[in-house]
């Protein structure tokens, strides 16, 4: 991706990170996905009337969210080894370093899935959080959904294995081979939608989680042989 003309050198250095900690990863959570949430990200920003000195905060906590998920990571646990030292050789004040941390470690729907969302939220946290959450639904997630339970050989759908219910963070991060990549809507994707934090978030996100509903809809019909 080509840094537009004009932007300060550690967000530039920051996009050529991403792109060379997540090559090879599947497309589900490779560097389009974190360009996308940045993208998302200070769009929101904008809509949430931001003041110009968070839009840093903002744009590299969005950036590098991903770099160490713990779905990509040997031991399956978050990693910010390589931001935090990205950040520290870029000299960040300390101020904003620990805002883009703290974002980062907080945002993960594994963070909420046990009923205990971060309370101490800014709207930096909050914008960055519904950017990567709207990534996750919509036409966009669908395809995300699915290429995902494709790179794990996941099994499409199985009427006989119901969607897990009353997650805990320990289940939800398991990936228990059982589950279906359809069960996926289930657990997650059809919560997001009220677990949006702006208001800008919230009206976006009514569109992609009527789409996905209709996708499903038509996904059952058709697994019926009724359509």
């Amino acid at each position: 991706m080509e840094a537009a003309e004009g932007k300060p050198e550690i967000l530039r250095k920051a996009e050529m990170l991403v792109l060379a900690t997540m090559a090879g990863r599947d497309a589900s959570h490779d560097a389009a996905h974190a360009f996308r949430v940045r993208d998302l990200a200070l769009s929101l920003s904008e809509e949430e009337a931001l003041p110009a000195a968070s839009l840093e905060i903002v744009e590299l906590a969005a950036l590098l969210h991903d770099i160490g998920d713990y779905k990509y990571t040997k031991d399956l646990t978050e990693d910010t080894t390589i931001v935090e030292k990205f950040l520290e050789e870029e000299q960040l004040e300390e101020s904003k370093k620990e805002k883009i941390l703290c974002i980062i470690h907080h945002m993960g729907f594994k963070s909420e899935v046990a009923h205990a969302p971060f309370a101490n939220s800014s709207l930096e946290f909050c914008v960055v959080q519904d950017a990567d959450r709207l990534d996750a639904i919509g036409a966009i997630g669908i395809a995300r959904c699915f290429t995902y339970g494709g790179s794990k050989n996941h099994t499409l759908y199985d009427p006989e294995i119901p969607p897990r219910q009353d997650l805990t963070k320990e289940k939800y991060m398991m990936k228990d081979e059982k589950q279906t990549t359809v069960n996926h809507f289930h657990e997650k994707l059809f919560k997001l939608k009220d677990l949006m934090k702006t208001k800008a978030g919230k009206r976006r996100a009514e569109k992609r989680h009527k789409f996905m509903e209709d996708f499903l809809a038509e996904f059952y019909e058709e697994w019926k042989g009724k359509a």
